[in-house]
């Protein structure tokens, strides 16, 4: 039995509340209302953040989208995944990944697909754990 629950976040402020965790990821993010403002502006694209909630606070964040192109069909893509650092370790992150496959099922995804840096070793390897392949390279180019 997990000592969390999972859910969405929706609230103004429960999306500040996620701002430590979200800020470890994203540090360019400086502030909780800067953050707020991104998510609202990225919601109205189909961005949405789950979390796992202890206590009512979050230890873990999952920020994910439905979209679909030639290459998957229709796929289930995160944006973001994180966990506190007082939460890894524990389980909870593979236990995103199991719901974030799960709501892709639900709504009629071929695929999870996820992108990380080269030089996350650990998040790789967590990756690999929980079945994600690597598929390609992710190429970018500032405009």
């Amino acid at each position: 039995m997990h000592r969390y629950e999972m859910g969405l976040v929706e609230t103004d402020d429960e999306l500040r509340s996620c701002f430590p965790i979200i800020h470890q990821l994203r540090p360019h993010l400086r502030t909780p209302d800067a953050f707020v403002a991104q998510v609202r502006r990225q919601a109205a694209s189909g961005y949405l953040l789950l979390a796992a909630w202890r206590r009512d606070q979050p230890i873990a964040l999952a920020g994910y989208r439905i979209v679909e192109n030639l290459l998957y069909g229709r796929f289930l893509y995160v944006d973001d995944l994180v966990s506190s650092e007082g939460a890894r370790g524990q389980g909870v992150g593979g236990d995103l990944i199991a719901e974030l496959r799960e709501e892709g099922r639900r709504q009629a995804c071929h695929f999870l697909v996820l992108d990380t840096a080269l030089s996350n070793d650990l998040g790789q390897r967590f990756y690999f754990r929980q079945g994600l392949l690597a598929r390609g390279m992710h190429f970018a180019q500032p405009l």
